[in-house]
């Protein structure tokens, strides 16, 4: 065979395996067995092998490269990569319509229009065409940055490696479309082709898939994965794609970056993604949100599906309304996720054990039979406190209904009680704190009980935890297992020995090499510095968490002057009500506390006043809701003091701004009705800047 022969016969077989990717993993349709398939493949192999100066950046063989990469890139979205607002409701959904006809007001007689997809529950993926051919693919990340995993998403068979129009799709698709929607769609198809086009969608693991890989991992004797979403996840971070390969994800496209300049509506936007060879959830364009609420109880029963859902995408049909809708925070006003309600399952209770805070505090923990919920093993649940026990009259040997708030956090509903057997135990809240056998204490009108033993060592270990974490001392590399081995060695006993250790005291311990133990006396020391607020929040007072250590470090703005402080003083200050009053003038009246504190600075550590980088924000203050993209509630209240302004907790007329993210509770309904202006993370960046 000639070179030029060579070439004729790679197109043609380039072509037919890619139609059978597209009919097997898009359509879900065999029209050649697996030996034909096979026996091409190898083919095309042998020819690029002979010939490698003609192999195609949309070859089938380059979706798996030959080099694992060196780490994952940064990429910047060029359109955010929004999220959205969570309804759990028709009542929501209904609120929802109310909200967005104010905004952005209907004409006389018109009703709005949606567009119901499914809700995948995977990762979110930006992919990146030019002239058809795939150039770049990226996490959501943070909705502005992400992480390039093209070498990983090039595996995912349901991702063309080049567009093409799906002939057979795509005259399906127009029986269905008016004369002027076939030309509008025939334009954008036109126009994905010729130059940059981004398509987003979702990556995800069939459940089918899930289940043989932990299978295969348990011959293997490794480590079970623990649901379909964090193994795509992490299949996509994979550096090396043959790893990533193995996984098998799927892929699903449900829109594309500035869609309102290829089509007028999200219906469109479909068509254009699976004309284009790329495969769409079920999905459905209805007049009303009678037909969004018939398309949310068809789909229901998620259990049928072979993949993981956790709602219906409702989204603005006309993409020019959707666009004039605006964004509040990181959500589109014109989209929201209508989520199933918490899936429910039952299991045995199998025992209830208490564990110790850091403040004393007893929590009942309940260990249970192991079962899958919303896509996860749950073990444990927490029960709270006493009253929630007795409330619920749970007891240990009950069958319970769990189910995971939100999908994420396991929680007891009820027993069944019809199923008990009479051996049922009622459970006793401890008398004694089951780690030092000292009494404990429930203060009359209080749902908590205490362990009233300062030197209890489940509180030295949680506390030491706290005292490193982020907010306070922020030693990096300082890990619960790592303090647990630093105590057990006897190098410390409390907090404040942490800042005696060396590199020799640590290179004898396992788990340190040279440059380990290096790394983490260079953590130690450059945590030294600390300003007074974060050093107050560090101590771990009962009662006292950031917002009230701001608020005592603004008003003594030194440690001597904290420490020469009483409690009629105390009752003064604004933000400081009688009871964390009370509890602060215990504290700083024990004389072991005291002790702390000297020793603290006797190794080193030294208290700063907290610094201003400004004060643009001086006499404003600030509410945030919802789930920040770029900052933790921590920090962006921290860079609210740091400019001037003051993070309070509830919304009134007085509030300055409301600081919205991705699922807004009250707080944004109430700033609403009071006039209350509502900014996003980027309004925040601007007014600091």
């Amino acid at each position: 065979m000639t070179k030029s022969e060579a070439k004729k016969r790679l197109e043609k077989l380039r072509a037919e395996i890619d139609r059978i990717r597209y009919h097997y993993h898009v359509l879900d349709e065999s029209i050649v067995s697996d030996g034909v398939k096979d026996s091409l493949q190898k083919e095309l192999q042998d020819l690029e092998e002979k010939y490698p100066d003609l192999v195609t950046p949309d070859s089938p063989s380059q979706r798996v490269g030959g080099q694992p990469a060196e780490g994952l890139k940064k990429v910047t979205h060029s359109e955010p990569m929004h999220s959205m607002t969570d309804v759990f409701s028709k009542h929501e959904l209904a609120k929802w319509e109310e909200r967005i006809s104010k905004v952005v007001p209907q004409a006389a007689g018109n009703r709005e229009q949606y567009f119901a997809e499914l809700k995948m529950d995977g990762l979110s993926i930006s992919l990146k065409y030019e002239d058809g051919f795939l150039k770049q693919a990226s996490t959501r990340g943070d909705g502005r940055i992400g992480e390039d995993v093209t070498h990983s998403v090039k595996t995912i068979q349901t991702v063309p490696l080049r567009l093409s129009i799906a002939t057979e799709t795509y005259e399906k698709i127009c029986q269905n479309l008016s004369d002027s929607e076939k030309i509008e769609l025939d334009q954008a198809i036109n126009k994905a082709l010729a130059g940059v086009f981004e398509p987003r969608g979702e990556a995800f693991m069939l459940k089918k898939r899930f289940a043989e890989l932990n299978k295969e991992r348990a011959k293997k004797e490794l480590p079970l994965l623990a649901n379909p979403r964090n193994a795509s996840a992490g299949s996509l971070r994979q550096l090396d794609p043959k790893l990533a390969a193995e996984r098998q994800l799927s892929f699903m496209g449900f829109s594309v970056a500035r869609q309102g300049d290829y089509v007028g509506s999200h219906k469109l936007v479909h068509a254009l993604l699976e004309s284009l060879g790329f495969k769409t959830s079920p999905a459905e364009a209805v007049a009303d949100l009678d037909g969004v609420q018939k398309f949310f109880e068809k789909y229901s029963d998620r259990e049928k599906l072979p993949y993981l859902i956790d709602g219906v995408v409702v989204v603005v049909n006309d993409n020019d309304r959707y666009r004039r809708l605006g964004v509040v925070g990181k959500a589109p006003r014109g989209i929201v996720a209508y989520k199933f309600p918490a899936e429910e399952v039952a299991t045995k209770l199998l025992d209830i054990e208490i564990q110790v805070g850091r403040t004393g505090a007893l929590t009942p923990i309940a260990n249970l039979e192991p079962v899958q919920v919303a896509g996860t093993t749950v073990a444990r649940a927490s029960l709270h406190n006493e009253d929630e026990i007795n409330r619920k009259d749970i007891r240990v040997g009950d069958t319970v209904v769990i189910r995971k708030a939100g999908d994420i956090i396991p929680e007891i509903v009820k027993p069944l009680a019809k199923l008990r057997t009479g051996s049922e135990k009622k459970f006793s809240f401890p008398k004694n704190c089951p780690v030092c056998g000292e009494q404990v204490h429930r203060t009359p009108g209080e749902a908590v009980t205490y362990c009233i033993n300062g030197q209890c060592p489940a509180q030295i270990a949680e506390h030491m935890r706290h005292f490193v974490g982020r907010g306070r001392f922020e030693i990096d590399g300082l890990g619960p297992q790592i303090l647990e081995q630093l105590a057990s060695e006897g190098l410390i006993k409390d907090v404040a020995d942490l800042f005696t250790l060396t590199e020799e005291d640590l290179a004898p311990l396992e788990r340190f090499a040279d440059k380990s133990a290096e790394n983490l006396i260079k953590a130690i020391d450059a945590s030294k510095e600390i300003e007074l607020n974060r050093f107050i929040t560090a101590l771990g007072i009962r009662h006292i968490g950031a917002t009230t250590a701001n608020d005592l470090a603004e008003q003594f703005e030194t440690l001597d002057n904290l420490l020469k402080t009483n409690l009629e003083e105390l009752q003064e200050i604004e933000g400081v009500g009688e009871v964390v009053a009370d509890s602060l003038n215990d504290w700083l009246s024990t004389n072991k506390n005291l002790d702390l504190i000297e020793k603290l600075l006797k190794n080193g550590v030294q208290i700063k006043k907290v610094r201003r980088a400004s004060q643009v924000l001086a006499g404003q203050s600030f509410v945030v809701t919802g789930t920040l993209q770029s900052y933790s509630r921590e920090k962006i209240e921290e860079l609210i003091r740091l400019h001037g302004g003051k993070p309070t907790g509830s919304v009134s007329s007085k509030t300055s701004y409301v600081i919205v993210g991705d699922n807004p509770g009250s707080k944004y309904d109430k700033a609403q009705k009071l006039g209350v202006k509502v900014i996003s993370e980027q309004d925040f960046r601007n007014l600091i800047s």
